[in-house]
């Protein structure tokens, strides 16, 4: 593991060189800030590749020194064999859980306060043609937002009745954001309602408003970034993204069954390498490792083009997530049915 991360920062320090000097990033800063917070995801992530590769190194060394057959020799079965394999696995994959909830969000958020700071300087503060639902029935339209002023412009909000009838109404010229005293001050204010044929209008230059219930961050599209959010949060997000209708639930959705879901990877490469390392070979354990690496790496491909699949095109976000554990638990349930006992 350390070997790999060694590896793995010495290439995206060299990817990142430039983008260090150009934002002035301190030394101190690059080594405790950005590259202490990006180790323990990446151990994270690529957990079961990280126990895969133990498991073979350590069971292909007990079956070239014969402990194996000796073992099974002695009247223990196979089952017992695979017990504290089973007990490791989930010791770890239950600890991978916490820390892909919990932690690492909290990482993350260390890791994007670096980046906005000294690598992406530049994002962007406008934003143009937003329309969301801010609750059932209730519609909000804006023309554009500057997340600098906290200004909105040509702001609409319509409410509807169980019938999907007009009943309120609410137009802004623009609308600004007090952080101060949290009301919009509201330029151009028009307030119709709607009852059956009769309309009311009532209007006024300048006026403040609380009872809008939006904040900057609901026009701020850039603001919201699912990896810096624990999954209570993460679950919230996707509640309320998908009452807006928003595009971004599908990736909130990965985000949080891959927290959930892939620490039962973990249990499943470990008897994949079990099976594969336990039988004693000519080759020895690069024969084991050479068979391991290539499930694994297949494993991870699996993954990712499941993913790309669930967003880009109709397969479901929980199924794209679960599908590689399904299709490798079938390799690993087969890989220790055939393994000699």
């Amino acid at each position: 593991m350390v070997l790999i991360i060694i590896i793995v920062i010495t290439f995206d320090v060299s990817e990142k060189l430039d983008d260090f000097l150009g934002g002035h990033a301190p030394f101190s800063e690059v080594v405790f800030r950005y590259y202490l917070n990006f180790i323990p995801g990446f151990v994270n992530l690529y957990s079961p590749l990280f126990i895969f590769i133990s498991v073979i190194f350590f069971t292909s060394k007990m079956a070239g020194n014969t402990e194996i057959i000796a073992i099974l020799s002695s009247g223990i079965s196979y089952r017992r064999l695979l017990r504290p394999y089973l007990y490791g696995s989930l010791i770890i994959a239950l600890i991978v859980l916490a820390f892909g909830n919990f932690l690492i969000p909290v990482n993350n958020r260390a890791l994007n306060d670096f980046e906005n700071q000294y690598i992406y300087t530049h994002r962007p503060n406008y934003f143009s043609n937003m329309h969301f639902q801010q609750r059932p029935g209730v519609q909000v339209y804006a023309e554009s937002y500057d997340a600098k002023t906290l200004r909105v412009n040509n702001f609409h909000r319509d409410v509807y009745d169980d019938h999907y009838r007009l009943t309120d109404r609410i137009t802004c010229r623009s609308i600004t954001y007090d952080t101060l005293s949290g009301k919009w001050n509201c330029e151009g204010f028009f307030h119709h309602t709607f009852d059956g044929y009769k309309e009311h209008l009532s209007r006024d230059e300048g006026t403040s408003l609380r009872s809008l219930d939006v904040t900057p961050d609901d026009f701020n599209s850039s603001s919201a970034n699912i990896t810096t959010m624990n999954s209570t949060q993460l679950f919230q997000y996707i509640t309320r993204e998908k009452m807006r209708g928003s595009s971004a639930v599908i990736a909130a959705k990965i985000e949080l069954y891959q927290r959930l879901l892939n620490p039962l990877a973990i249990i499943v490469m470990t008897f994949i390498g079990v099976g594969v390392s336990s039988r004693k070979t000519r080759g020895g354990i690069g024969v084991h490792l050479a068979i391991g690496i290539t499930l694994a790496f297949g494993f991870i491909v699996f993954m990712k083009i499941s993913t790309v699949f669930a967003v880009f095109g109709t397969l479901n976000p929980f199924l794209s997530v679960l599908l590689p554990q399904i299709v490798f638990g079938i390799i690993a349930f087969y890989v220790i049915r055939t393994a000699p006992k």
